[in-house]
């Protein structure tokens, strides 16, 4: 179970994003930094209980919606300098290495446990709290097994490849169904008109 602790975190998480999201191929903002505000999320638990997983919404003055996945770590990650936002420091647990946790192991090994329902996905700011908005659902019967490959960025999403299948991290948010494609995380988050919209975070395609 992961501890929510009230605390100081410095630089904040919308600091570093705002340093690193216009280097993405997904972002839409123009030349300046984004303008960024929290719009909504949930976190995953580490069974081991050492990285701390969360999918971060997060919405531009531009009116982009952006869906992060982030791991905090206590130490660096071997061999992922390439997915390092920065690091932080966290007034309860010290210094941490925040990643794009679409590159950390223990992210998508939890990412494939909730589609499959294996995971249960927890409120982002209450500690031990179902959130009850994210839905799920399993594309067939058999296990999800990642394979050797990197993720891959394109435009709108980033794409983590399967056997015989390829998970679709939707980076660019766009309300509509919630019930997504066959095999799918999906969820709500705050629109930037006040209103509370839905859609697909990430969706299973087969091969």
């Amino acid at each position: 179970m992961a501890v929510i602790h009230q605390t100081y975190v410095k630089p904040t998480k919308l600091e570093l994003l705002t340093s690193w999201l216009p280097s993405r191929p997904w972002y839409r903002g123009g030349a300046g930094e984004p303008e960024l505000t929290k719009a909504g999320g949930f976190r995953l638990d580490d069974p081991e209980g050492e990285v701390g997983i969360e999918f971060m919404i997060v919405t531009d003055a531009s009116d982009a919606t952006y869906f992060v996945p982030l791991t905090y770590r206590g130490a660096p990650l071997d061999g992922a300098d390439h997915a390092l936002i920065g690091t932080t420091e966290h007034g309860v647990l010290g210094q941490r290495w925040v990643y794009d946790g679409c590159h950390d192991p223990v992210l998508v090994a939890q990412l494939l446990a909730l589609v499959e329902g294996r995971a249960e996905p927890q409120a982002q700011s209450i500690t031990d709290t179902p959130d009850r908005e994210v839905t799920r659902a399993h594309p067939g019967t058999g296990p999800l097994t990642p394979t050797s490959a990197a993720p891959a960025d394109t435009e709108d999403t980033t794409d983590l490849p399967l056997t015989d299948a390829t998970l679709r991290i939707h980076r660019v948010l766009r309300p509509g169904s919630a019930q997504g494609p066959t095999g799918h995380v999906s969820g709500a988050w705050d629109a930037p008109d006040g209103t509370r919209a839905k859609g697909v975070f990430v969706s299973h395609t087969p091969a």
